[in-house]
């Protein structure tokens, strides 16, 4: 199935930019009179009759429209910090989107090795796995934020302290899952090291118990979370989780997390 993406849908008008333009035209030669199909990246497809068959801008007819289009059955947010090698970040996105998401945020930690990332090209591979996955709706991408900032912002304020344990101390309190209940939206954080405090559950198990659909997942760099993000996170209501026994790089850890929560869902 042929799809192609505009953010220009006017009433019932449809216009592509020229590089869908070229591609529909030049590429798979449509001409005036040819029905095409068009996502707008928010999760609506639209069923378009082609009226102006120019290379740099086509324009079609729209004759029908269908709401949440490819769309699944939750709402999941991955924030990840930037690998080393920009390719192995890009990889990830376009795979994680062919399963489904519906935001990125790059986050920069403590230890992470790069701490600039280009958006505007995460966002044209999303664009171009949205169109090959077969769905609608593009996921949002967040210029890059540090980790705490992250925290602080999607954290639940009812469940922090007010002050941090020093950096030394061991995680010597609890998140907020132990009273029973699982708050909405899921705020999961996964890393590497243990504390016999707070032992670190299965992802599956913990999605297994969640009743609802917004789920954050928050990977690390290559070096891991510090141990102060640890600590801010669990005191933000984020629950460690952990990924398997296998020790995985970070965007082989965000695929698997997407993985999860897919197919949590199915």
């Amino acid at each position: 199935m042929e799809l192609f993406y505009s953010r220009d849908i006017d009433g019932n008008i449809c216009r592509l930019d020229p590089d869908e333009s070229g591609h529909c035209v030049r590429v798979l030669r449509h001409r005036c009179g040819d029905e095409i199909s068009v996502i707008d990246g928010c999760g609506s497809l639209y069923r378009c009759r082609i009226t102006s068959d120019s290379h740099k801008g086509v324009e079609a007819m729209v004759l029908s429209r269908e709401e949440n289009w490819g769309g699944h059955g939750y709402n999941l947010h991955l924030a990840v910090c930037p690998t080393k090698n920009n390719d192995r970040y890009e990889w990830f996105a376009e795979k994680a989107c062919e399963m489904g998401f519906d935001r990125l945020t790059p986050v920069i930690g403590d230890h992470s090795e790069r701490r600039i990332l280009k958006t505007a090209r995460v966002e044209k591979i999303l664009v171009s796995a949205t169109k090959q996955s077969l769905k609608a709706a593009v996921p949002a991408v967040d210029e890059p934020i540090s980790v705490k900032d992250f925290i602080l912002s999607f954290g639940s304020p009812s469940s922090r302290s007010d002050q941090l344990s020093s950096p030394n101390d061991q995680l010597s309190f609890r998140p907020s899952e132990a009273s029973g209940e699982i708050s909405s939206p899921l705020r999961l954080i996964a890393y590497c090291f243990e504390d016999e405090n707070i032992p670190r559950r299965s992802i599956k198990d913990v999605l297994s118990e969640y009743d609802g659909k917004d789920i954050i997942v928050l990977i690390g760099p290559e070096g891991d979370f510090s141990h102060e993000e640890a600590r801010l996170a669990l005191q933000s209501g984020f629950i460690p989780v952990h990924l398997g026994n296998s020790r995985l790089r970070t965007e082989t850890a965000a695929i698997t997390a997407a993985a999860a929560v897919y197919f949590r869902y199915m």
